[in-house]
């Protein structure tokens, strides 16, 4: 009975002052292992994520510490309650070795631009080669970069910021981290998680919004695939030319368009398909690990649980709205002049979250009709958007850059 009534006492102790806060985070971690398990979305990224959040989510993992000696792990405390001061951060526990990969692989934007060459030799561009007017589509889904930009600059005065944020509607979590590092915005660890979130629950995000501005008969146009005979010499050259074109037009995209094509330079060769096999598993497989529990240091619930960071949740679960809504909207305007109807709903599939959304669209295809094959024509409109994202980060940057 003592064992009992202890065990009971140390609970009651930890539900004390904002301790509630960390047990929600329990929640909130759980229900991403949940999807991550259960419903097998993008398991790599949301259980490490999911992990993470309960393991920053202890007693003692960060401390607020004074310099009279005083410790609390209130850290809704601004100042000290024995001589007034400022606090400092204590790390410990889990938090330690966190904070050591976060500055490592995050804040030096290593992760990223890593994981952009396993991205870049996974993507086959021959969809897009074959119809390149699916450009267009990728382009038109950014539009809830800039729609997110004005909305954001309301709550969020400073340019680092808003513009910051605004990014989170590229659905591209590398591209969120190096323009928010590179802009110095204070809240790169929220938009870094409203990034990689959304990324991952794109499946649940983008169907209600695609039947929403569709109809049936839409949903059921069917879009003949038509390959073209692209060669290899010009699938070798697609990937130098877009580097060159993008980084004299966007030097900000240099880093970020140069590794994704780098990655698709080592695909399309011919000549390192082991090297590419590796990049495409190994390589991007162990980055994204990684960088799902680097991500979790910032799910404390100091962090997490506060006006600002929720704020930027909900912008960015309206930037990746409007960016769907831009693309299939953009779909059915397309169709108003052309011969050949298109089915609006690969314009949903212009966010850059490559391959979930090109997948997505050919899914609500194929429940509209067992015989509307849509994955090439949807393919062709991601990797699109894949390239139009990373050159709208650099353009906000370019705009940016120059008033730091």
């Amino acid at each position: 009975m003592k064992e009992i009534m202890s065990l009971f006492g140390t609970l009651l102790g930890f539900f004390q002052g904002n301790n509630w806060q960390m047990f929600l985070m329990w929640i909130i971690g759980g229900v991403l292992i949940y999807l991550a398990i259960k419903k097998e979305m993008e398991p790599t990224l949301l259980l490490p994520i999911g992990f993470g959040a309960i393991l920053m989510n202890f007693p003692g993992v960060v401390k607020h510490v004074c310099q009279c000696g005083f410790e609390t792990m209130d850290l809704t405390l601004e100042k000290c309650v024995e001589c007034g001061g400022e606090f400092t951060q204590k790390l410990g526990g889990i938090a330690e070795p966190l904070e050591t990969l976060y500055h490592a692989g995050i804040a030096s934007e290593l992760f990223p631009l890593i994981l952009f060459i396993g991205i870049g030799a996974m993507i086959d561009f021959g969809p897009l080669l074959s119809n390149p007017k699916l450009m267009i589509f990728g382009a038109a889904a950014q539009f809830g970069i800039f729609f997110t930009m004005c909305m954001a600059s309301v709550f969020f005065p400073d340019f680092r910021d808003f513009a910051s944020i605004a990014v989170i509607g590229a659905a591209d979590g590398p591209t969120s981290i190096v323009v928010a590092n590179t802009l110095g915005s204070k809240y790169v660890g929220a938009i870094t998680v409203a990034a990689y979130s959304y990324m991952a629950l794109v499946p649940i995000i983008q169907p209600p919004v695609i039947k929403f501005l569709t109809t049936e008969k839409e949903r059921k146009i069917r879009m003949p695939y038509k390959p073209a005979n692209v060669s290899k010499t010009t699938k070798i050259l697609f990937p130098i030319i877009i580097s060159i074109v993008a980084c004299a037009f966007a030097p900000g995209a240099g880093s970020l368009i140069g590794f994704l094509m780098f990655g698709n330079l080592i695909r399309e060769c011919g000549v390192l398909d082991s090297i590419s096999e590796t990049a495409q598993k190994v390589l991007a497989n162990l980055i994204t690990i990684f960088l799902g529990i680097t991500i979790a240091f910032n799910m404390t619930a100091s962090q997490f649980l506060n006006f600002e960071t929720l704020l930027i949740m909900g912008l960015g679960l309206i930037a990746f709205i409007v960016d769907t809504a831009g693309g299939v909207l953009f779909g059915k305007l397309y169709n108003i002049f052309a011969k050949e109807k298109i089915n609006p709903m690969i314009g949903a599939a212009g966010i850059s979250a490559f391959p979930m959304a090109g997948r997505i669209v050919n899914k609500l295809g194929l429940e509209a009709d067992n015989q509307n094959f849509l994955l090439m024509h949807s393919i062709g409109v991601n990797v699109s958007g894949q390239i139009a994202s990373v050159i709208a980060g650099a353009l906000i940057l370019n705009i940016f850059v120059p008033m730091l």
